[in-house]
């Protein structure tokens, strides 16, 4: 129970942030993503991005591969539906 607290806490954080859930977005509507297409949606710089990219991951909602030089994301839809199976326990009476 401890660690699925943590796994809902972290990912709820990182969902909080408005670049972070754009960035989920546009993964989930494009299927996968580089580094350097999310400098360009958000506008920020790379290190920035690559910090919301690294939050994104450590809370278990990105999954990220390397393929040479370039890193690729995409969404981790087990884990969206572990959230969202813990969301809607507050609509159940």
């Amino acid at each position: 129970m401890k660690n699925e607290l943590t796994f809902i806490e972290k990912a709820m954080a990182a969902i909080a942030d408005p670049y972070r859930l754009s960035i989920l977005l546009e993964i989930r509507k494009k299927g996968t993503m580089r580094c350097c297409d999310v400098v360009g949606l958000t506008g920020l710089s790379q290190p920035t991005c690559s910090h919301h990219i690294k939050l994104l991951s450590e809370s278990e909602l990105i999954e990220c591969r390397k393929e040479g030089r370039n890193n690729y994301f995409t969404i981790n839809k087990g884990n969206f539906k572990k959230l969202g199976s813990y969301i809607e326990q507050f609509t159940e009476v």
